[in-house]
Formats: C-alpha cells, sequence, structure tokens
C-alpha cells in the first residue's frame, strides 16, 4: 500500500476541472491533470484492506492496490506496466469509465473513496508522453486470419488480444472511421479523439489493419468473410435505439440522441454535414431543448447543447431523484444509485424527475412546438416498477428540438445476424456459450451485441475474453488471459 495513514489524513479530492465559461465555448476536454503531488496524494490513500473490493467491482479486474501503490513511490513505469496487464485501453476507461471499481473500494464504507478512474488516466497519459508505450508486434505469427466486425470497444479488445497471440487480425467498420461510439457517440469534451487516434496508431503500427466503410452483410458479404478468414468476431455494439411512441413523434425536431451526437462529432471532425446554423442542422443553438433520458447518453447531449448555444435545456426522466446518500437497500459495494452531478450538468440546464412524456405538439410548418408531460409516481407490482400518473400535475415545456435518450434495445437484426443465422437470447441479443463463440461455429461474439447496453469496461473485459475463445478454437489452447467466463 501507500502511505499507512493516507486514508485517515488525505481528503479525497476532484481533479481540476477548467472554468465553466472557457469550456463551453470550445471542445476540449474538461478535466485536467492531476498536480503530481496532489496525485501522489490521492495514490496514498489506497488502503491496506486486505481483501481489495475494487478488483469485484471492476469487469477487467484492474490491479488498482498496485498501481496506486507505484505512483505513490514514484515507480511510474511500473504502474503503466501493471495497468496494462489487464486494460488494453485505460486511457479510454478513464475518461468514460462510471468507475464501478470506486462503489466498491472498502473506504467508501464510511468515507470517500480512492479516485481511481482520475489515477487510472494519469498513469496512461504519463506513459505515453514519456513514450513508455511503444508498438510490440508479435514475433511469430501462426497463420490464422481473424475477422473483427466493429470497431468499438469490445472489437479493439479482441483485436489487441488476437494480435498479441500472433493471428493476423482486420477490423471491419461499416462507419468511414475507426472507433465505434468512441468516435462518433462520445462527444470530444469527454474524450479528445486524438487519445482514439493516438492508441489506433500504435496498434496499425503492431500490424492490426483497419476496414472502414465495410458494413458486413451489406457491401461486405459474409461468405468473404468466411472464405477469408478462419474466425469471426461479432463486436457490433447494440445499436437499436429505443424510441417513445407517443402522439406527435414524427414532428420535424425530434431525434435519437445517437443521430445528434453524431452529427455533432463529425461537425468537429471537419466533415462535410450542415453548419450550425444551417436549418438542416441537427443543432441546439437558441433553442429550447428537451432531452428525454437521465442517463451518460443525455448528459452527452447537454453537453453538447451547451456548447451549441442552446437557449435553455431540461433533461426529463422517468425515475425518481435518486438519493444523495446511499439507502438501505443499496449497501456497499453494490454500485451506489446515488445523484450525480457530471462535468455537463454542472455547466447548466434543469434536471426533471418522475416525468413521463405524454405527447408533444407542433407549429404549422410541422415542426415540434411544445412537450406535454404529466408527473409520475413510482410503485411496485410484482417486483417490476410501475408509474402511475399524479392526478392535476400535466404541464407543458417549450421544445424547439426534443433528443431521445433513453438507450438501446440490443443489435440491429437485419442483415449481418439474419443472414449468418446466430441464436439469439430471450432479450434479442446474440446468444453465445462459456467460450463465447455463438451458434454458428467459428463465429464468436462480444460486447454489447451479446450483453447488451453496457458499460465501456465491460466491453473491454469481453472482448479479452472472446480474444481467448478465439485463441482456443484456432489453436487448441490459449495464454491469454480472460476476465470473464
Amino acid at each position: 500500500m501507500g502511505k499507512i495513514t493516507g486514508f485517515i489524513e488525505i481528503h479525497r479530492k476532484k481533479p481540476p476541472a477548467r472554468p465553466i465559461t472557457d469550456r463551453i465555448r470550445d471542445w476540449r476536454e474538461v478535466y485536467l491533470p492531476y498536480p503530481e503531488g496532489a496525485l501522489k496524494d490521492q495514490a496514498a490513500r489506497c488502503m491496506d484492506c486486505g481483501v481489495p473490493f475494487c478488483h469485484q467491482g471492476c469487469p477487467l479486474g484492474n490491479l488498482i492496490p498496485d498501481w496506486n501503490d507505484f505512483i505513490y513511490r514514484d515507480r511510474w513505469r511500473a504502474a503503466i506496466d501493471r495497468l496494462h496487464a489487464t486494460n488494453n485501453f485505460p486511457e479510454f476507461t478513464g475518461r468514460l469509465c462510471p468507475a464501478p471499481c470506486e462503489g466498491s473500494c472498502v473506504l467508501g464504507i464510511n468515507d470517500d473513496p480512492v479516485t481511481i478512474k482520475a489515477i487510472e488516466v494519469s498513469t496512461v497519459d504519463r506513459a505515453f508522453d514519456e513514450g513508455w508505450v511503444a508498438a510490440r508486434p508479435p514475433v511469430v505469427r501462426t497463420g490464422k486470419r481473424v475477422a473483427v466486425v466493429g470497431s468499438g470497444p469490445a472489437g479493439l479488445a479482441a483485436a489487441d488480444q488476437l494480435n498479441r497471440a500472433g493471428h493476423t487480425v482486420t477490423v471491419f467498420e461499416r462507419a468511414d472511421r475507426i472507433g465505434g461510439l468512441l468516435r462518433y457517440g462520445i462527444p470530444a469534451f469527454k474524450m479528445e479523439k486524438r487519445f482514439l487516434d493516438r492508441r489506433l496508431a500504435l496498434m496499425r503500427e503492431e500490424g492490426v489493419m483497419f476496414r472502414v466503410n465495410c458494413h458486413v452483410g451489406v457491401n461486405v458479404t459474409l461468405d468473404e468473410l468466411h472464405r477469408e478468414h478462419d474466425a469471426i468476431v461479432l463486436a457490433g455494439g447494440a445499436t437499436a435505439p429505443r424510441d417513445l411512441p407517443v402522439p406527435g413523434r414524427k414532428l420535424g425536431g425530434i431525434h435519437f440522441a445517437m443521430d445528434y451526437l453524431t452529427e455533432s462529432n463529425r461537425r468537429c471532425e471537419g466533415d462535410a454535414v450542415p453548419a450550425i446554423d444551417d436549418a438542416r442542422a441537427i443543432t441546439a443553438r437558441n433553442k429550447h431543448v428537451i432531452i428525454i433520458g437521465g442517463g451518460d447518453t443525455g448528459a452527452d447531449c447537454l453537453g453538447t447543447a451547451h456548447r451549441q448555444g442552446a437557449a435553455i435545456v431540461h433533461q426529463l426522466e422517468l425515475l425518481p431523484r435518486p438519493p444523495d446518500e446511499r439507502a438501505p437497500d443499496n449497501p456497499w459495494p453494490a454500485w451506489p444509485n446515488i445523484f450525480r452531478v457530471s462535468g455537463a450538468h454542472e455547466e447548466g440546464g434543469e434536471r426533471l424527475y418522475s416525468i413521463s412524456t405524454q405527447r408533444f405538439s407542433g407549429n404549422a410548418t410541422g415542426r415540434v412546438a411544445a412537450l406535454h408531460a404529466v408527473e409520475v409516481r413510482m410503485t411496485a407490482s410484482n417486483g417490476r416498477p410501475s408509474f402511475e400518473p399524479v392526478p392535476g400535475s400535466e404541464f407543458e415545456l417549450k421544445a424547439d428540438l426534443a433528443l431521445l435518450a433513453m438507450g438501446f434495445l440490443g443489435p440491429e437484426r437485419n442483415g449481418m445476424l439474419d443472414q449468418l443465422g446466430v441464436r439469439l437470447t430471450d432479450r434479442g441479443n446474440v446468444w453465445r456459450d462459456e467460450n463465447w463463440m455463438t451458434s454458428v461455429p467459428g463465429v464468436f461474439t462480444a460486447g454489447d451485441m451479446q450483453r447488451g447496453q453496457s458499460l465501456i469496461v465491460w466491453a473491454i473485459a469481453e472482448g479479452r475474453s472472446a480474444a481467448r475463445g478465439v485463441d482456443t478454437f484456432l489453436m487448441g489452447r490459449s495464454d491469454l488471459p480472460a476476465p470473464l467466463q
């Protein structure tokens, strides 16, 4: 461990952030690097807790106490080696993961948990700056070829691991750039794309091949994939959005969150999309914006709307407002269902809880003009929540732009999945066995496509585990680690 009495003497301190008045004027990241002394202090809070429950909270099984101790003792090179032992992309998780490890931190029983996530990203950024992260192509190639369909975190993790095992790996991406949701779903103020490009350049140098504009099942046939590869990994994500079937849904100005975020990210990349003041653009500029959905995607829309110059933003959530502290039925080390304030929430907007949308109304041009809603009361029926309208609580909000950020229903079934004929689960996800193989021999799956909408840390863990399954299938055995079974 670090300092024996560190968890008693030192309080949790968030990483420094750029002033709100500055950061909403650009797309650079919100948070700044820790000063080195402050970072070492935060690492010193890691306890000699005997059983580090942060391992239980992290799907990757990150060796968190080890690298906390190394940072405290100024052993940065050892810290990045220990971090990379379990996580292919700590620069992604350190920025984007909600940190379930912190929810399981033993210190969190009666104090604020260790700032694990911030220490993680500080470690990997320092390692890149120092030149310690360098390409290490495999010494020997196996002669086996693997196709990975999808270039989000699950697909990239599987590709990285399989390449390390010596297989020749090609990643197929239907978009025009590699990265999946990391590229077009996550706003740059949460992760600047230069960090994604930096890692992709390293993977290319190590031998991973990337093919963009390749929509498997459309302009790339499954026969081609089977013919040219010894195994296939499906990692296309859960991209079918949840819709809101209420009157007025088809009015202009009502969009899925991912369409809004993708266009904004493309504009930041310099692509030929409508300018922000173009009538064809999906933009929040000078508009009354309604975001339906209180999760991370909704917060991404909120921060984006701030930077586009929205007049006012309301974010609606069907569930009640979470408590400020753990409820009695939400004990440690379970994930704390508490009220959280992200960087985007700090910047403005109003959050409304226990709200159900009843309908939209429009103007003479066919565009949305107002949202009509009602307050609801959550009750339990047969162990499942139900929502009853509160009599007399109906209200309306002006709405020039409405964004549906209510999550995803699972993978898109038309095209590749239907053509492959893979078995699906009762929830509509791709079924897999204990070796991560689908019902089609030689075809494997990982990430949201088989799990459903989840966290980046689960996607990377599943990509690593699926890679081990592929390696075993191709070679009869595998030395690759498998964090999940």
